[in-house]
């Protein structure tokens, strides 16, 4: 059953939202060769208790840690360890927050130290379909206006576009209806309204779009070790423009500054 929000409710989200993007923000600078995502994990998850927060993902269907942290061929649900990170590699970072009862989402692929020309594209790309997504997530469209549009931005590009794994509603749980596909069709799928909460996330490889679940339970990764993209917002239908709950402003000042 789709849940559609209230202000309230949505100015709730927003807060949890934000809280994302500053725990975001927190880590940003500190992606660097030399680190471990396990250090970079416990920083995170401080960093949202000390701000009244709960890291979402943690024990989440015995999920052990509070980011997926998922470097290079790797596409979502990597489990951060002590392994360093290296110059040129990629790191795509998903965070999740419960506060004041409703959760926030967003993620964000992050270079590290120098990287190619190629990896550096494949990044461009995927949050650019993000925002040709949102473009469409107003009243009157279909969901499967948002999907066509993030598939046909990528496709353009010959990149491979998972679709095995989708966005969601997101509110007083981390997983709502409706799935949001990342392909599609114009025209297809339920009608959007005002007020739908949804996490739009674009995961798109350089390579091919099949994908390999791995023995963990968790870590998934591209079937032909290329690497993969992800960038994800919180958003509100709206009846002339979507609005983004989450942000990515603080992390492009932390990368960029």
């Amino acid at each position: 059953m789709v849940y559609y929000k209230t202000e309230d409710e949505i100015d709730l989200i927003r807060e949890s939202s934000l809280l994302v993007a500053k725990t975001h923000a927190e880590i940003a600078g500190l992606i660097k060769p030399g680190v471990t995502t396990l250090a970079l994990d416990k920083i995170a998850e401080e960093f949202i208790m000390d701000n009244g927060g709960k890291p979402a993902f943690k024990d989440y269907n015995g999920f052990p840690n509070t980011l997926c942290m998922s470097p290079n061929n790797q596409i979502v649900h990597g489990i951060p360890n002590d392994k360093i990170l290296n110059d040129g590699d990629i790191l795509s970072v998903d965070c999740g927050v419960l506060m004041n009862g409703y959760y926030g989402d967003s993620a964000f692929t992050y270079e590290v130290g120098e990287v190619d020309h190629d990896k550096k594209k494949l990044l461009k790309v995927t949050k650019d379909a993000l925002y040709k997504g949102i473009e469409m997530a107003v009243s009157g469209n279909h969901i499967g206006d948002i999907s066509y549009a993030v598939q046909k931005y990528a496709e353009s590009f010959g990149y491979g576009v998972v679709r095995e794994l989708v966005g969601h509603g997101i509110g007083k749980n981390l997983h709502e209806a409706p799935e949001v596909p990342n392909y599609g069709s114009n025209g297809k799928g339920i009608l959007l309204k005002e007020g739908l909460v949804i996490a739009i996330e674009p995961m798109i490889n350089m390579g091919g779009r099949g994908i390999l679940q791995h023995n963990d339970g968790w870590t998934i990764t591209t079937i032909d070790n290329k690497p993969s993209a992800h960038f994800e917002h919180t958003i509100v239908v709206r009846k002339e423009n979507a609005e983004i709950l989450s942000s990515f402003k603080e992390i492009e000042k932390k990368i960029n500054g």
